[in-house]
């Protein structure tokens, strides 16, 4: 491919980022980055009514969290509207394009009368053809003259090509009478002038593509290349509502997913490689086509989103995570980890990470790092620290203090600390695990050992032993 691939995610800043847009994003920013080109971000902020910068800031705010980084600066559409009227003018001026200075009132009529008539109801408009010198001085829209015959093909790279008859279309406007441009010569205009040589979007946009596709024909611009990808659906196969749980991507931040176990669950959403679930970042930008992507709509799993979070978590590298750990408890205005506390979970990850889906499953298994002395139980672990368990423990104490803080040695010591009392380890790891994390469900007994050290756990197993006195 000569030309360098161009893609856009293109927003309207009217609320939080959508999952089904993050998708969307996703997807223009691995075809981009697979392929060396340029993944630019446009804000679609004409409707003044409904953009607030807090949306746009919340859009900035999500793709940062998935990690889809935008080439260039980002682009107003609003800031353009001049741009976009320049080139309506153009239309006009070529013949491509025609004043129009029916009111409200005529249109409604001739709508009304096609319908009493069983016609089409797409207004066709007399000032189509009509000569400048019998343009009254009134105000006007400026309207495109459509194709009257023949069709329009969409060569979709998704949907294969779509037909659209001519006779479907109307002279859509280009400029109101108060000299604003419409979102459909918005769209074509931004998309040109930046280059766009692929459209990647929903397909609810489908039918926009004829529209945009008049202009770019009207001014000579070369087409870019459309793909509209199949919206998601919840698991009952409805459109993803929020009936079916989270929507945006600041609750799926705040739920503690981590991000790169979202962009390969949404990666996987409606496009696939093979078999291939799991994958990496790397990997998607290598594998990613237009063609891997399916023409149903994809349906939202969250176990499926689970397993191949935890299977991220599992493979991330411990700092990197541990700064992900950081960020979901600053998000979630949960308190900071401590120098102390922080340097714990690093060493500990390894046991920590293992089999946790979300942060807030590592941070359940963490919880002996978390919790300060003295460790007070939960009622189910309390249950396992009765007098002969807390006296077992003040035995043992003394037993380890003389250890080497190996693993090996603190098997051993412990091992023979059991035989000789005549039972096994399993009936001491109970009453250990109260002791350490006031849990009955944590991590390795000798894990979270190692990962306090030598002081703490003989300090916890003091204060769970003292009690037996």
């Amino acid at each position: 491919m000569s030309q360098q691939v161009v893609t856009r995610f293109a927003p309207s800043p009217t609320g939080y980022l959508h999952i089904g847009g993050a998708r969307t994003a996703l997807f223009n920013w691995l075809f981009a980055r697979g392929r060396g080109g340029k993944f630019l971000l446009r804000i679609e902020d004409t409707d003044r009514a409904r953009s607030t910068p807090e949306a746009t800031q919340a859009i900035l705010d999500g793709m940062t969290w998935m990690g889809l980084d935008h080439d260039g600066d980002v682009v107003s559409q609003a800031a353009r509207a001049e741009r976009h009227a320049e080139v309506a003018r153009q239309m006009l001026e070529a013949g491509t394009a025609y004043k129009c200075f029916a009111t409200q009132e005529e249109i409604q009529s001739f709508r009304d009368a096609a319908k009493a008539e069983g016609r089409s109801t797409l207004y066709r408009s007399p000032w189509r053809d009509a000569a400048a010198d019998t343009h009254p001085d009134l105000p006007c829209v400026i309207r495109i003259k459509a194709p009257r015959d023949g069709a329009t093909v969409i060569h979709d790279a998704v949907q294969g090509d779509v037909t659209i008859r001519n006779d479907q279309l109307d002279d859509m406007v280009l400029l109101r009478s108060d000299g604003t441009p419409v979102y459909m010569l918005a769209v074509a205009v931004d998309d040109h002038d930046m280059g766009v040589t692929h459209v990647i979007r929903g397909d609810d946009h489908l039918n926009n593509a004829a529209r945009q596709m008049m202009i770019y024909r009207a001014m000579g611009w070369p087409l870019p290349v459309y793909a509209h990808i199949p919206l998601i659906h919840g698991a009952d196969g409805k459109k993803l509502s929020k009936r079916h749980g989270a929507l945006g991507t600041q609750e799926y931040r705040q739920m503690g997913y981590p991000a790169a176990g979202m962009r390969n669950y949404l990666a996987r959403l409606g496009w696939s490689h093979g078999d291939d679930e799991f994958f990496t970042d790397a990997q998607a930008q290598d594998w990613f086509d237009l063609d891997g992507i399916g023409k149903s709509a994809a349906r939202f799993d969250f176990k499926k989103l689970e397993n191949i979070c935890g299977q991220h978590m599992a493979a991330m590298d411990d700092a990197a995570l541990l700064h992900e750990l950081q960020d979901f408890l600053h998000v979630t205005d949960q308190p900071t980890l401590t120098g102390a506390q922080a340097a714990m979970m690093l060493e500990g990850m390894y046991c920590l990470k293992e089999r946790a889906r979300t942060f807030p499953e590592l941070l359940d298994k963490a919880q002996f790092i978390l919790t300060n002395r003295p460790v007070e139980p939960d009622e189910k672990a309390a249950a396992q620290l009765d007098t002969v368990s807390r006296g077992m423990l003040k035995e043992l104490t003394p037993q380890l203090q003389n250890a080497s803080w190996t693993r090996d040695s603190l098997e051993e010591v412990t091992a023979q600390f059991a035989d000789r009392k005549g039972t096994k380890f399993g009936k001491m790891a109970g009453p250990l695990r109260a002791a350490l994390a006031g849990r009955s469900a944590t991590p390795s007994v000798f894990d979270m050992m190692l990962v306090l050290g030598q002081t703490e756990t003989l300090n916890r197993l003091a204060d769970a032993g003292q009690q037996s006195d």
